[in-house]
């Protein structure tokens, strides 16, 4: 009897000390990401390869969880770009070549990567060509390998295409979108005027053959810029694009090239939908009282994020936005069949006003609707507001409150080391990556921390989350605290037994 006891008294205890562990160490977010700041670029741990690696894509194939493809934009020392492969989950990676077309230009220039249903990879890119550097073709190339060759590519578009992406129907095999902005003229680094439209093409079959281009954002809006596609639920094509509305600074160059105070008036995000496969499109202004945090390079721009549940259709979008005298992380939510789109909701978890930035953010929806958001932080750097760390904060209710976040980066890195620095412009980047799954959340983002002003040396790194009960990062925490509780009632129980076959033996005597 004594030892029954003794045996539910220690259950009681110990689940009672791991319930208690939990509830401490839980609200700290002291679990680690799975991978910790892994370099993805052959060339990142070389210090005669000074590429500039920035704007990541990630994309999941859906037949094989441990196929990754990570591409890249390379702004220096030279225009370029990368594509990187993983067959283990992003342990290692490879670099694939991509095929340029005879008299197409001399490089490719700003890639994007989707997976078809089947595992088919895509990839499109631009061709540069002439002293400008302009874009001169855009092309999508494929691959049934899982990104390690890539087929002869098919030209999708002419001459001056800028921000090209891409985006592969998850419910219908051979479908694909590419958008891009196109210019009629164009200056160094800038465009001449307004009026540039944002375009989009279909392919019907895996990228073969291209249907023409249609127009996907309202005439009267002269500045759009950024634009990016995906799919909801039932076919429902959307893409999400930035008004610049009235800025000739950033989007005519009226800056020169040059770094100091963003322009002083109102950017206005917008979703663009189409329920006919990009045939005809309908807008609605996700918010135009955006507020920009800096100047930038119309060529370069910020992509705001856009990304669906395709569980519940409800739609999200993402961007940075100095409304409340710092940059924060903002994002907003529509509900199918809601008429208009939530308040933004401030991501960071930073105090408000503190004059450090969190910025460029990237979502994510897991499968089980948890949404996910990536973004730059500078929090670690409250005086100089200089040195970028990465974060991830994750929302359970459809976006209108997250967890606390949880830091990516193992040490910050300088934010002005890039393509502009000499300038005051540095750019790291128009975007980070992020995929997520019921396990964990993957992200990529451009690092510079083996950079310096003299080589202005970017690399893609890459860190792998667990995901938990209450988001990314708290797995050990969740886990301990559902082991500690089942303990806790194991303890209970056996005690309770114990209790019962005592009062049995006392009642044999």
């Amino acid at each position: 009897m004594i030892l029954r006891y003794g045996a539910g008294v220690a259950l009681v205890l110990v689940g009672a000390s791991m319930a208690i562990w939990s509830a401490l160490v839980q609200p700290e977010r002291r679990a680690r990401p799975l991978g910790f700041d892994r370099p993805v670029n052959l060339g990142a741990r070389d210090p005669g390869d000074i590429s500039a690696h920035n704007s990541p894509t990630i994309a999941r194939n859906p037949r094989d969880a441990e196929n990754l493809v990570v591409t890249s934009r390379i702004d220096s020392p030279d225009f370029s770009c990368a594509v990187h492969v993983s067959s283990d989950g992003g342990t290692r990676w490879s670099r694939t070549p991509v095929p340029i077309p005879r008299g197409a230009g001399r490089k490719c220039y700003a890639p994007d990567a989707a997976f078809e249903p089947d595992g088919t990879l895509q990839v499109s890119y631009a061709t540069l060509a002439g002293v400008a550097n302009v874009p001169r073709a855009v092309w999508v190339a494929s691959s049934s390998d899982g990104g390690q060759t890539l087929s002869p590519p098919v030209r999708v578009a002419g001459p001056r295409a800028f921000q090209v992406r891409i985006a592969a129907d998850p419910a219908r095999q051979g479908r694909l979108y590419v958008t891009w902005v196109q210019a009629s003229d164009v200056g160094n680094l800038k465009f001449t005027g307004p009026g540039n439209p944002i375009l989009m093409a279909r392919s019907d079959d895996g990228g073969a053959t291209w249907q023409p281009a249609v127009r996907v954002n309202d005439p009267r809006r002269g500045r759009v810029l950024a634009p990016s596609a995906a799919m909801g639920p039932r076919g429902e094509l959307y893409v999400i694009y930035l008004d610049v509305g009235d800025d000739r600074l950033d989007y005519e160059g009226g800056h020169e090239g040059s770094g100091g105070p963003p322009y002083p008036g109102l950017f206005t995000l917008v979703l663009a939908r189409s329920l006919d496969r990009g045939v005809t499109w309908a807008e609605s202004v996700i918010d135009d009282g955006v507020v920009p945090i800096e100047r930038f390079i119309s060529f370069l721009p910020p992509f705001p994020s856009l990304a669906v549940d395709v569980r519940s259709g409800r739609v999200y979008a993402g961007f940075h936005d100095a409304r409340l005298g710092s940059a924060d992380v903002f994002v907003w939510s529509l509900a199918p069949g809601a008429r208009g789109w939530s308040v933004p909701v401030r991501v960071n978890d930073t105090p408000e006003g503190d004059r450090t930035s969190q910025y460029l953010p990237r979502l994510a929806v897991a499968p089980g609707g948890r949404l996910d958001v990536v973004y730059y932080d500078r929090r670690e750097d409250p005086v100089r507001n200089r040195r970028n760390g990465v974060s991830i904060q994750s929302s359970d209710d459809g976006g209108r409150t997250f967890g606390p976040r949880l830091a990516l980066t193992g040490r910050t890195f300088d934010s002005r080391i890039g393509f502009g620095s000499e300038r005051g412009l540095p750019n790291l980047g128009s975007r980070l990556g992020l995929v997520a799954d019921r396990r964990e959340a993957l992200a990529v983002w451009s690092d510079t921390r083996a950079g310096s002003d003299a080589t202005n040396k970017q690399d893609v790194v890459a860190a792998a989350v667990a995901t938990g009960r209450s988001g990314v990062g708290v797995r050990a925490a969740d886990d301990a605290g559902r082991a500690g509780f089942a303990l806790l009632l194991g303890g209970l129980a056996a005690l309770a037994l114990a209790v019962r076959r005592a009062r049995g033996s006392s009642s044999d005597h």
